[in-house]
């Protein structure tokens, strides 16, 4: 009975020894105690994530000090190193205890701020005043009214009692985290400045399903700027309308808006989304190629082309391919400069009263055409492809 008893007690004297040692360093890891967990399931937990070495030795810790009765569940940012003690302490207490979100890449302010509101229960308003931060916009040298573009997609672990300042603080330093320096240089080469190279950057996160396609699809953009050819992206509708819709339809292309670039020339003022990485370094290394048009097929690749005979037929490939309803949707990409005016609707007919077509025209002109999926556009010249009725030219 004495040597049990002795075991116990130098058992118990190491566990203490070795709970009181350490010294946190390095960041901080992330560790889920699940609702209803026990404390030997919390050990499991801290173990796993490398921040307890004795597993066995701090469950008999924890029970010696009275820790193991009172755990609060959640996701804690814990260091390693830290003492036994201060992990007691912060799973009885809920110290450290975090709230995560994940931003999406490819989400707007419109569809962050109630996340985020959510995730720091703080009001949405508090949310969309910090995504207007002036110090943030004069530190990124920003000519916008928001943050757009610059809230960094990636999985945040915000501790309790966060802002929403403070967290939206934290998702533009992650942005310039992410940031290459070599991007300002590519910026440069292609004579614009960051803003433009994220604008380009979110409008590519926007348009492409496969991600080798990126470096492409931001060649057709870079290559219909330089023609001075309207950029027809139907993403930059969607931000100038101000609410996710299904398809773009022929009477959205006529919104007045910066935005709109079926109407004004060159890139949209600012971002219509937060890029992610993948889509950055597109838009700052675009693939050489010549395409000018694109096509999505029911797959979500495109066919990409060089005229706008070729892309004609690719469209009609494509359609061969989709089924009837919803039909495929092309993207008309307009020939150069045609005046703001220009994009019109053809008079109705009675074969179709109620088709809604969009019509890009110019004397002596080309006309172009980038499309994705579902319903089908395409502008010419020489003849009008029949388009599904209410549906855009624009595609995705």
């Amino acid at each position: 009975m004495l040597r049990t008893k002795s075991r116990v007690a130098l058992i118990a004297a190491c566990a203490a020894t070795v709970a009181c040692a350490g010294q946190p360093h390095g960041a901080p890891t992330r560790v889920i105690i699940p609702r209803g967990a026990s404390f030997g399931q919390a050990t499991d937990s801290l173990a796993g994530a490398g921040l307890v070495g004795y597993p066995r030795l701090f469950r008999l810790y924890g029970r010696i000090v009275g820790g193991d009765r009172n755990i609060k569940p959640g996701t804690y940012l814990l260091k390693h190193g830290t003492p036994w003690s201060d992990i007691i302490s912060a799973l009885n207490g809920g110290h450290g205890l975090v709230n995560t979100v994940t931003i999406p890449e490819g989400y707007t302010i419109s569809q962050i701020t109630p996340l985020l509101a959510k995730t720091l229960k703080v009001p949405a308003d508090s949310v969309s005043a910090a995504t207007g931060d002036t110090a943030l916009l004069a530190r990124l040298d920003l000519p916008n009214k928001t943050l757009e573009g610059y809230l960094f997609p990636d999985t945040y672990a915000f501790p309790i009692g966060t802002t929403a300042r403070q967290a939206v603080r934290e998702m533009v330093y992650a942005f310039e985290r992410r940031w290459r320096p070599e991007w300002d240089s590519s910026a440069a080469d292609l004579k614009i400045n960051r803003n433009d190279l994220v604008t380009m950057a979110s409008i590519v996160e926007k348009e492409a399903r496969v991600p080798e396609e990126r470096p492409v699809i931001a060649a057709v953009y870079y290559n219909r700027l330089k023609k001075g050819m309207l950029l027809q992206a139907d993403p930059t509708v969607q931000y100038a309308l101000g609410h996710h819709v299904g398809r773009v339809l022929y009477k959205d292309l006529t919104i007045e808006s910066p935005y709109n670039t079926y109407v004004h020339k060159g890139l949209p003022p600012g971002p219509v989304a937060s890029p992610g990485v993948a889509s950055l370094a597109a838009a700052a290394s675009p693939a050489n190629v010549p395409y000018l048009y694109f096509v999505a097929s029911r797959d979500g690749h495109h066919e990409f082309r060089m005229t706008l005979e070729q892309h004609t037929d690719a469209v009609r490939e494509v359609r061969a391919t989709m089924p009837r309803k919803p039909a495929t949707r092309m993207l008309a990409m307009a020939a150069p400069a045609p005046s703001a005016r220009s994009v019109t609707k053809p008079a109705s007919t009675k074969a179709s009263s109620k088709t809604p077509v969009k019509s890009t025209t110019k004397k002596s002109s080309t006309h172009k055409s980038t499309a994705k999926i579902p319903a089908t556009r395409s502008t010419t010249t020489t003849k009008k492809l029949r388009r599904p009725s209410g549906t855009a030219s624009n595609s995705r």
